[in-house]
């Protein structure tokens, strides 16, 4: 029972210190920006740089393609006009 009584006291001294060793370490992490109540930090100049490398090629491809075929806007047949089609192309019954 004494052993007992001793590991027991043991036990929680260790775990009070390693509380009071966590209180007193800051975490670090560096994997990503955290940024609570304060503003990032500006972006280097490689990922503006990067950034709009990006985007000129995507909006170079886009008009690029806007402009050598422009059939995947607009279509590639006339759209035909509906005042021509017939009640029974629209599904109408007929009259009795």
């Amino acid at each position: 029972m004494n052993i007992a009584m001793k590991v027991g006291s043991f036990r929680t001294s260790i775990g009070c210190l390693h509380r009071l060793s966590m209180t007193r370490n800051i975490i670090l992490r560096e994997s990503h920006v955290v940024s609570y109540r304060n503003a990032p930090p500006p972006h280097s100049r490689a990922t503006k740089v990067g950034a709009v490398t990006v985007g000129g090629a995507m909006w170079w491809w886009v008009m690029w393609h806007l402009w050598h075929e422009p059939d995947h806007i607009t279509g590639e047949f006339d759209y035909p006009n509906p005042s021509k089609w017939s009640n029974f192309e629209l599904g109408i019954p007929k009259d009795s």
